[in-house]
């Protein structure tokens, strides 16, 4: 129970904020999961940027950290890389 109308405010500004975040990080993660189950490299590298620029958001708006981005991004250049 909140003591204060700014601390009433705060709660709902973070709920307001963490299903935002919620929303982005999880359609995030199911086009990492669509791009990692593709087994054809031609389209793989053409959702790649997509992705790219989905995982770079969160890191810019900081829902992942910069490193967790760099290495999903990483990980996903080497399974396309390994495609045949």
């Amino acid at each position: 129970m909140a003591n204060h109308a700014s601390a009433d405010k705060r709660n709902r500004q973070s709920e307001r904020r963490r299903l935002h975040n919620k929303y982005y990080a999880k359609t995030t993660r199911n086009a990492i999961r669509a791009l990692r189950n593709s087994e054809n490299k031609a389209t793989a590298e053409a959702d790649a940027p997509k992705v790219y620029a989905m995982i770079d958001k969160l890191a810019k708006i900081g829902v992942i950290h910069k490193n967790k981005a760099a290495n999903l991004k990483s990980g996903l250049a080497l399974y396309i890389n390994k495609l045949a």
